[in-house]
């Protein structure tokens, strides 16, 4: 079973270096980490994956790193996560290279994205936006809590609430049924990001 909480990175949105705030986030309770960053460096993007996997391994944690299956390899990553332009082929190409132990998963932005990806081999999904977000604005209108209910009736894929989570929404898209959420800028903006992260993990418990 997947931990509740979906950490994203985004070094542009914290005010300190993104291994701290992410070691800041651990401390709070994440311990599923998706690092995104699709902009910085190769090399420094392999320097800071295997820092995050340093600061999650104590605790069991898992990082997940943003489209790049051969960094996940290199660095002992514990998946990847395709953006929905990678598309449904994409999944199932990466399932094939990979094999079944890797940890895959998928952007939607629909629910019929959520019952492909699963066909494809996904091991999650998010979903989003599920609200307003800033951090998101060129995917469409938010979806809703209702596009989450739709979600479980049409797949078993685990499905994380993307977009426009905070501390006072996290349990309603749960309830909605949810499998967690997933949180960039709730965290990442934060002053203080391990008790930020705590709140997150208490609403969803």
């Amino acid at each position: 079973m997947l931990p509740p909480l979906l950490l994203v990175t985004d070094r542009h949105g914290t005010d300190r270096p993104l291994a701290e705030t992410v070691r800041a986030a651990v401390a709070g309770g994440a311990r599923f980490v998706w690092l995104r960053d699709r902009d910085l460096d190769a090399e420094l993007r392999r320097a800071l994956a295997r820092d995050l996997i340093a600061i999650l391994a104590p605790v069991g944690g898992r990082l997940i790193v943003g489209g790049d299956p051969d960094l996940a390899s290199e660095v002992g990553a514990q998946g990847v996560h395709l953006p929905g332009s990678a598309g449904i082929d994409g999944v199932r190409a990466l399932r094939e290279k990979l094999g079944a132990a890797a940890l895959i998963g998928f952007s939607a932005h629909s629910v019929a994205e959520i019952a492909a990806a699963e066909a494809a081999g996904a091991d999650y999904a998010t979903l989003s936006p599920i609200f307003p977000s800033a951090s998101k604005p060129g995917y469409g209108p938010a979806l809703g809590l209702e596009a989450l209910r739709a979600a479980g009736s049409v797949s078993r894929l685990p499905v994380f609430a993307l977009g426009g989570i905070d501390a006072g929404n996290a349990r309603a898209c749960r309830e909605a049924g949810a499998a967690g959420v997933a949180v960039m800028g709730g965290v990442m903006r934060s002053l203080d990001p391990r008790s930020e992260t705590a709140r997150f993990v208490a609403a969803i418990a």
